[in-house]
């Protein structure tokens, strides 16, 4: 019993410092490489910039998304949620670094000079061939903008604007929802600065964009006597909008997870009371 006793304390000792000694070398030998792994695989470094995180909007950007044009403000539905979502992936404030870029440009193949875009990019098959999206954080209708005194500004629903020249931003939902939902023939525009210009100096009748920026239109005078006609009937993006990010970039993962979580959450739905709330009661165009 003494003999057996001893055998197996030898054996244990053994496999002990055996054990010890495979630990010690894995140590050591992680020291460096585990925590150099760690650092690389955090989602802040993944950025253009590591450690900042690079958001591209419009040039000018517009209320209610950004308000005055300052999206480092925070103010405004768009700027408001980029820095939640950014705040979701871990980065504060002041690790956000603004751009600008055009619509068309962001949602164009090739590379990108920034980890995020947002500037009501509706969300569809043929773009997600160039970009990713983040699920959407907000759904928007379409409407339509004209002059007071315009021969259409009685007109009370879609069939009577079919002699109207329509304008409407190049590559926009709100093109393809004049295509579909008012006429074929419809005039395009480069940004939505142009396009309330065009109407402004009467080189069209009307312009057709997302309800939140056709009044802003209205407000800010970028169209003088300008007034929002209504609604289109039926145009609710049903994919909405979604924050871009370049194509297959490693931080689609994160950043889609974080508008999720702030959906689920009731900051979206918060966010929307307080930027967005005088939108909702606008008539409807049949």
């Amino acid at each position: 019993m003494t003999l057996f006793s001893r055998k197996t304390t030898t054996r244990l000792m053994v496999a002990t410092l055996t054990f010890a000694t495979l630990m010690s070398g894995a140590a050591c030998g992680s020291g460096s490489s585990g925590e150099s792994s760690a650092k690389s695989g955090s989602i802040t470094e993944e950025t253009i910039n590591p450690g900042t995180l690079t958001i591209a909007t419009g040039d000018p950007a517009y209320t209610p998304y950004v308000q005055d044009n300052k999206p480092e403000s925070g103010k405004g539905y768009e700027a408001a949620v980029a820095y939640a979502v950014a705040e979701k992936m871990g980065f504060g404030k002041d690790k956000v670094k603004w751009i600008r870029t055009s619509f068309d440009a962001a949602i164009a193949p090739g590379t990108k000079d920034f980890d995020m875009n947002i500037q009501q990019f509706s969300i569809t098959s043929e773009r997600r061939n160039a970009v990713d999206f983040t699920p959407s954080y907000y759904n928007s209708t379409q409407a339509l903008v004209i002059h007071k005194g315009s021969r259409f500004a009685s007109a009370k629903s879609i069939d009577q604007l079919k002699d109207a020249k329509i304008g409407a931003m190049v590559g926009s939902t709100s093109y393809t929802v004049a295509q579909d939902k008012i006429k074929k023939d419809i005039q395009t525009f480069n940004d939505n600065a142009t396009l309330a210009q065009a109407l402004d100096t009467n080189q069209i009748d009307a312009l057709v964009i997302d309800t939140p920026s056709a009044y802003n239109i209205v407000e800010s005078k970028q169209v003088k006597e300008g007034s929002v006609l209504g609604q289109i009937k039926g145009s609710e993006d049903p994919e909405g909008m979604g924050i871009v990010l370049p194509k297959d970039s490693k931080l689609t993962k994160a950043a889609s997870k974080a508008v999720t979580d702030l959906d689920k959450d009731g900051t979206l739905k918060k966010l929307q009371q307080q930027w967005l709330h005088e939108y909702t009661s606008t008539p409807t165009l049949g």
